[in-house]
């Protein structure tokens, strides 16, 4: 922080836009410089999610060949392999698993210097989370990408708009997932362990986000209960059916728009569960 203005490390209603947006862009600088530290880690996850994407990818192949018309779920081969391998390569980006931070910080009550700073948890944590899908983007999304185009061959684009609706849809993604793990990371203001909690996420979060298959090999009205009704589908499925172009323009757009509409109420959610744990940890005397 030395050289720096203290008072660019304020955001809130009463500091100026400008401050507040470089105050979030450190943040997510140092969120990239955390993770950027873990070389041997990094390549490590890149290793693994490529071993995966062999073992994924012969998988769902050997389902298409078996299956009526060589489509299930209405994917080709070539659709089914790049998404596979594309959602290897994401799996660092969203970053579905694996963070804990809130909830140790709550078990131990280091939380306590959290709620002390002038900046709002959930942008705190938000903003460093931004930095570490930039760093999985940069580091681990391209080695699996490669790998499946080189052993497999993938679908490229065929319009103009997918590029761009992928882009958003990953921002969507990481935001909405960052908001999903902040959830079961709070539930520890109130069990003081949030480990069932996170258990249970690492199980339904691979499942229902399309980790370990296409949910349209569900029966469609299944799917869509899924799509509508919970904000998983918006993790993986959703970018990745964007991707392969699964369905036409106006549906590709659609659930872009659906899964930014499951990310800004998630997110929304995160702030109010964490007013109500201030509010509680005040009660207390905390």
């Amino acid at each position: 922080m030395s050289g720096t203005d203290a008072r660019v490390l304020t955001i809130s209603p009463g500091s100026g836009s400008r401050a507040s947006i470089a105050t979030f862009g450190a943040l997510v600088w140092s969120g990239f410089r955390r993770y950027a530290t873990y070389r041997q880690a990094t390549a490590a996850g890149a290793f693994t999610n490529i071993v995966f994407g062999f073992l994924r990818c012969y998988v769902l192949l050997a389902v298409a060949a078996g299956a009526p018309g060589g489509r299930p779920g209405g994917y080709d081969t070539e659709q089914l392999a790049t998404f596979v391998w594309v959602g290897q390569g994401l799996l660092a980006v969203v970053g579905i698993w694996g963070w804990t931070d809130l909830s140790d910080r709550i078990r131990t009550g280091d939380v306590a210097a959290d709620l002390l700073r002038p900046i709002p948890p959930v942008t705190a944590y938000l903003a460093a989370d931004l930095g570490r899908g930039l760093h999985g983007l940069l580091t681990r999304f391209v080695p699996p990408v490669v790998a499946g185009a080189v052993f497999f061959g993938l679908r490229e684009p065929e319009r103009w708009q997918t590029v761009p609706l992928f882009a958003l849809s990953i921002v969507f993604a990481v935001v909405g997932c960052f908001g999903c793990r902040y959830l079961v990371n709070a539930t520890a203001y109130w069990l003081h362990d949030a480990r069932g909690p996170l258990g249970f996420w690492t199980l339904a979060s691979g499942v229902l986000a399309g980790l370990y298959f296409p949910l349209r090999l569900l029966p469609d009205w299944l799917t869509v209960t899924l799509w509508v009704s919970t904000p998983l589908p918006g993790l993986l499925q959703t970018p990745l059916d964007v991707l392969v172009e699964r369905d036409g323009p106006a549906v590709q757009a659609g659930l872009v728009v659906l899964q930014a509409i499951w990310a800004m109420i998630i997110l929304k959610a995160a702030q109010i569960v964490q007013r109500r744990a201030e509010r509680k940890l005040m009660i207390q005397g905390g």
